[in-house]
């Protein structure tokens, strides 16, 4: 015990002590035992007040045992499967799990993962993950074990379909990855198609490009053939050649589109003697052949990032084309537009708003910094902004409510502002919002962006400047401008669309890969054109052994999906039925036979190994798996740690103490009591 609170309860007794025969022996007629008795029981009282008063402070010292982690990472992917080694991972597992001298020296939990980590168990284990994300897995495990010592047992054939290269994963000195390695090591005579790059989009009697990279494994010179076929038909063939150091080639080529509708086509590598996986030799791809192309002026008197962005972001899908026209320079008589975007206008813009009004065309208008406000108020009844000549940044938000058609693709939260007139915006015209406008986290209610229709015209409206920086962070954000370009997208085909307002849209892709999520989402409207959450929708399937399957379709939050992953490669005609109103939409799409987790012949052993040595840790073939569990036991850095942890108490917060002041008071209110001294 410290020598301060032992100091303390001296003090407390003593003066305890006085105070109680001060009390009982001043001019007190107590005599003999009954005033020892009740001098005991009031310094005893006294004694433990003063020492709440005090209130000194306890330490208190608590000491464990902490063992490193072992973690047991199991690849539950279908390569796995493929590979014949499901029930050696599986082994791997229970043998870890139940090995005595592992036990006693870490706390052991395991893990299954293939496009997502999870917990799991040997029985949980089925090896159908339809992709593999090694980088994803081991970056999540490093954040759940983060500043612990953590040793690692990768069971994987290293065979990655999706995210970055993990072979240069780096996670500092408490966090080693072991590698046990399944599928075989040995390399063998393969021919693969690699990769397939192909638009899904093209145009009637133009010629769309295709491009395919054929990878090589092997020593030998050997020849085969390329072909592209769709139907009983090829397109395209081409011979081939490879050796030791010609192993890898690239082939474009280019494919009339000579007939509407959905195309699937098939690329086709002719297999080698020697070749025991054939799978990677065939690949299939589809393409939407489209025999109209809409066209839309973006049309500028300033030169400004925003314009790059917005061209990039439309021409991004190929039905559309994009002109960037200098207002200048516009021609009355040119083509004809089905959406005119009208960048910062200014007095110049005057010819251009009334060929607009006047041919009832669709229009976008994007203002900011640089556009002439009272010209923008005067050439238009439409729409009015506030002129105070300053400027402000605006965030924007989504705005849940709205349902011109469905917004998906990106968090408009965590885009930077935009830059634009300070002062109210007023629509004059029925509208629907986009986005709100935000100032330092609070929604000012007054619309960022918004679509109206007036008299059969197609109007929107974009209040600030910036919109590179939007579309810049979303790549930021995924590493790919493809959900920024979408919406985009979205919204210029509602733009330049004239067609009447549907009350059931749905959006869907024309063609899915086999291993990917198929879902559809959809929008049902009320005959007021509210979003109705109460309706009861069925997605009638029927696949080309004309089997008639309904599938619920599920409220989500600002509209309706279904799940359809899991189809078998074929072509599919669906229509999605309300249960009481006569409206439906019909279509079609087709699901590829590509599996991406059998293209491989065995295991990434290179990977594996230059992963294990970025960690300071081992690698070990599956039938060796023992000598890496011996290695990790015979490893120095994973030692149970004894810890110890430090509570330091008040002594007001014993609660036993009260109880003791109460029996103590009680205990002399009782004797006073029984010898007739109250």
């Amino acid at each position: 015990m410290p020598i301060e609170i032992l100091l303390y309860i001296i003090f407390a007794a003593i003066t305890a002590l006085f105070l109680a025969l001060f009390q009982y022996r001043y001019k007190s007629k107590l005599k003999g035992t009954k005033l020892w008795v009740l001098v005991l029981l009031r310094s005893v009282s006294l004694c433990l007040v003063i020492l709440l008063l005090i209130n000194p402070k306890f330490e208190s010292i608590n000491y464990y045992n902490e063992k490193p982690n072992l973690v047991v990472a199991i690849d539950n992917s279908e390569s796995i499967s493929f590979l014949k080694e499901a029930s050696t991972a599986k082994e791997i597992l229970e043998s870890v799990t139940s090995n005595t001298s592992l036990n006693n020296r870490f706390e052991i939990n395991s893990y299954q993962f293939g496009n997502a980590l999870r917990s799991t168990t040997k029985d949980e284990l089925n090896f159908n993950a339809s992709s593999t994300n090694l980088a994803k897995a081991l970056d999540q495990l490093k954040s759940i074990y983060d500043n612990e010592n953590t040793a690692v047992l990768l069971v994987t054939d290293g065979n990655q379909t999706l995210g970055e290269d993990y072979s240069y994963f780096k996670a500092g000195d408490d966090f080693s990855v072991y590698p046990i390695i399944l599928g075989d090591t040995t390399d063998y005579l393969d021919l693969k198609i690699k990769q397939l790059n192909v638009n899904r989009y093209a145009y009637l009697k133009n010629k769309f490009p295709v491009e395919i990279i054929v990878n090589y494994s092997g020593n030998e010179t050997v020849n085969s053939v390329l072909t592209i076929s769709t139907g009983n038909k090829s397109v395209f063939r081409k011979s081939l050649e490879f050796d030791a150091q010609n192993t890898s080639t690239v082939i474009r080529t280019t494919i009339l589109a000579n007939s509407g509708g959905l195309k699937n086509y098939s690329v086709t590598i002719k297999p080698l003697a020697e070749e025991q996986n054939i799978v990677n030799n065939n690949r299939t791809f589809g393409v939407e052949v489209i025999d109209q192309k809409s066209k839309i002026a973006l049309i500028t008197d300033v030169i400004h990032p925003d314009l790059g962005a917005l061209k990039k972001a439309i021409s991004s899908n190929e039905q559309r084309q994009v002109d960037l026209v200098d207002v200048d320079n516009f021609n009355l008589d040119s083509a004809d537009y089905q959406l005119y975007i009208l960048y910062q206008p200014n007095e110049r813009f005057k010819t251009v708003f009334k060929h607009i009004n006047n041919g009832n065309f669709n229009s976008f208008v994007i203002l900011g910094t640089q556009t002439n406000y009272n010209f923008f108020n005067k050439v238009q009844t439409n729409f009015n902004q506030t002129i105070t000549r300053q400027t402000e940044e605006f965030q924007p938000i989504l705005n849940e409510g709205f349902d011109n058609f469905i917004v998906r693709e990106v968090n408009f939260e965590a885009y930077p502002p935009l830059t634009s007139e300070f002062g109210k915006f007023t629509a004059k015209v029925q509208n629907e919002v986009i986005l709100f406008k935000t100032i330092n986290g609070y929604n000012t209610q007054e619309p960022l962006l918004l679509t109206a229709e007036k008299d059969g015209q197609k109007l929107g409206i974009l209040n600030g400047e910036g919109l590179w920086r939007w579309r810049a962070q979303h790549f930021i954000e995924t590493q790919s401008f493809e959900g920024f370009d979408v919406f985009i997208n979205k919204l210029t085909q509602w733009l330049s669309s004239n067609k009447q307002r549907k009350r059931l849209n749905v959006d869907y892709d024309s063609f899915y890969n086999a291993n990917e999520a198929i879902i559809f989402n959809v929008q049902y409207f009320n005959k007021s054109y509210e979003f109705d959450d109460t309706a009861e929708l069925i997605l009638r399937l029927e696949d080309e052994g004309k089997d008639v399957t309904d599938y619920p379709i599920l409220r989500a939050k600002n509209n309706y999906n279904i799940d359809l992953s899991g189809l078998q490669p074929g072509n599919y005609n669906f229509s999605v039925i309300h249960n009481s109103e006569p409206v439906r939409f019909s279509g079609q799409f087709q699901v590829l036979e590509f599996n991406v987790e059998q293209q491989f012949l065995n295991a990434d052993v290179e990977k594996l190994k230059r992963l294990a040595k970025n960690t300071n840790a081992n690698y070990a073939t599956s039938d060796a798996y023992s000598d890496q569990i011996n290695k990790i036991l015979e490893d120095n850095r994973y030692q149970i740690v004894q810890k110890s942890t430090k509570n330091i108490v008040p002594l007001v917060d014993w609660k036993y103490l009260l109880g003791l002041i109460i029996m103590s008071l009680s205990a002399e209110w009782f004797f006073r009591k029984y010898n007739g001294l109250i």
